[in-house]
């Protein structure tokens, strides 16, 4: 799977969220509050092609969440995680390729689940926002050649500043 491409928005992307969310409903329990964000879960966006969901939990409820994601084919990167959210992925064959899902693991109302939804919900919001995230989502592919650190940072002043005005 080639990283960090720019892949036109899909309407499917919608029918995965609803499949997978049942999936992780049944390995966690409906006490979990499971989102459907990113690129994917913003009509006309367009990006990696990648599923996100955040997952939100209780903080006692952590430990017990990632191991029952772990136990359900969900592999744990720790690499890409840090104390405030575990990160997984799995993926699965869809019409001779692969389809990729990243697993955000948080504590539900956090300041990470917070600023997750909030980016998420101010964009559905914002068609011109959108807009302005298409173009510099493509000039990031293009100037990270696969790098990345290099897509993350060339995106992040785009996303501080909308975080600034959905949580100030």
């Amino acid at each position: 799977m080639q990283k960090y491409v720019f892949i036109k928005y899909n309407p499917e992307y919608r029918a995965f969220f609803t499949s997978e969310k049942k999936e992780i409903a049944k390995t966690l329990g409906s006490t979990a509050k499971i989102e459907h964000v990113g690129s994917t879960a913003i009509p006309g966006l367009g990006g990696k092609g990648i599923l996100d969901i955040v997952v939100g939990v209780s903080k006692s409820k952590l430990a017990e969440a990632k191991n029952k994601l772990e136990e359900a084919g969900y592999e744990f990167r720790e690499k890409a995680s840090y104390p405030e959210r575990l990160f997984f992925r799995i993926d699965y064959p869809y019409k001779n390729r692969k389809r990729r899902i990243h697993i955000h693991l948080t504590k539900f109302n956090g300041q990470d689940w917070k600023e997750i939804i909030g980016f998420r919900d101010y964009l559905l919001k914002h068609p011109d926002a959108v807009e302005q995230y298409v173009k510099i989502k493509k000039e990031g592919v293009k100037k990270a050649l696969g790098d990345g650190e290099k897509y993350r940072k060339h995106k992040e002043e785009f996303i501080q500043n909308i975080l600034k005005k959905v949580l100030s």
